[in-house]
């Protein structure tokens, strides 16, 4: 089966979870025999070195010069369209959403969708943000919707009026080989620690989890907070902080690649995912997959991806949160039945098995195998 990837995200992304997404299913399809084409035009993304050259269709900047990133979706749509034309696939799989036109073929069109934040958090969104509108063009034109959740897939039925025979949900992978790994003995705090990871605005309810912390003298006497990624703390944060009477000893950012991530996790009393909202929630499989104990919001899609292997709370309670943390880091034997219950739920969450779900559906729709 011939399976094309637009290039769109990769338009879009140098990094990112939904480009990593994409070239990871690429290569999964590839073991598998399939006969895949990724056409990324004139891209800037990283992912797709870790592809066969042959399969790229596409050239690599390093960068976009400043405020064009319009125009080369607009020249990478014309490009990828063109070459997709000719190369005649079975499949393609669109990946993000678009108004502009598409050339007609014989393929079958699929996308994915991740989640509904543009529907459900507008006021976290800029006045021009045209996602909605891009979303229910491309949902008019494709066949079929791959949905990373059940919890997204309710949000489509109820949000865009799309029958839910249209939408088959495939759950993410972990990549186990990433973040199972011994604990290092560098010192990575001087203090125990509670670890968040990403983006920290609005939704993600990072100020949250701040709050319940600052409400603990427990917790503000036991440990710290490390947020790693989401760039550094902003001036709103720092005021928080010290509102709280906290101090940067108490709340401190870092970055850095995977493997320091990693041992961040594998080193952490806790990791604490405090989201009023996800499409699916990677990092509490990745906290699991390190042997980290997880404590978690359990809105949306959280139940459905940690399961019975983290600690709940309701994520807009202040006092849940803070409960939910302290039952955790000061009880041994709590954190060891969560790791060992974690371990047990990542296995239902490989790429594999994502891979091969999803190469079901495109042979379903093709009537190809």
């Amino acid at each position: 089966m011939k399976i094309a990837y637009d290039h769109q995200t990769f338009t879009d992304q140098s990094y990112g979870g939904i480009s990593r997404y994409y070239t990871i299913l690429a290569g999964e399809l590839l073991k598998q025999s399939q006969d895949v084409g990724v056409f990324a035009g004139i891209h800037r993304n990283n992912y797709v070195e870790d592809l066969p050259a042959d399969v790229v269709r596409g050239y690599k900047l390093a960068k976009y010069p400043p405020k064009t990133g319009r125009i080369f979706q607009w020249l990478n749509h014309g490009i990828s369209q063109a070459q997709m034309k000719l190369w005649q696939p079975d499949i393609i799989h669109e990946t993000y959403y678009s108004t502009l036109p598409v050339l007609n073929t014989k393929a079958v069109r699929v996308t994915s969708v991740y989640d509904m934040i543009h529907e459900l958090y507008r006021d976290q969104f800029p006045n021009r943000d045209r996602t909605t509108q891009w979303k229910k063009k491309t949902f008019s034109r494709v066949d079929h919707i791959l949905s990373i959740s059940h919890s997204t897939k309710k949000d489509l039925v109820e949000l865009f009026g799309i029958a839910e025979d249209k939408i088959s949900v495939v759950h993410l992978g972990v990549d186990l080989s990433v973040f199972q790994t011994e604990k290092s003995k560098l010192v990575i705090n001087d203090k125990p620690y509670l670890l968040y990871v990403g983006s920290r605005g609005g939704y993600k309810n990072f100020a949250g989890f701040v709050k319940a912390f600052a409400s603990s003298s427990q917790l503000k006497a036991n440990f710290d907070i490390i947020a790693f990624g989401g760039g550094k703390l902003n001036s709103a944060e720092h005021s928080l902080i010290k509102q709280l009477d906290l101090d940067s000893t108490h709340v401190r950012q870092v970055s850095g690649d995977d493997q320091k991530l990693t041992q961040l996790y594998a080193n952490a009393t806790a990791f604490v995912f405090p989201s009023l909202y996800e499409g699916f929630g990677l990092p509490p499989l990745e906290a699991m997959a390190a042997g980290c104990p997880v404590v978690s919001s359990n809105a949306s899609s959280m139940p459905e991806v940690v399961r019975n292997a983290g600690e709940y709370f309701d994520p807009n309670n202040i006092e849940s949160i803070r409960t939910a943390i302290e039952q955790v880091v000061f009880s041994e034997d709590l954190r060891r039945n969560l790791i060992t219950t974690g371990y047990e739920n990542i296995k239902s969450f490989s790429w594999q098995k994502c891979t091969t779900e999803t190469l079901e559906i495109y042979q379903k729709l093709t009537g190809k195998i």
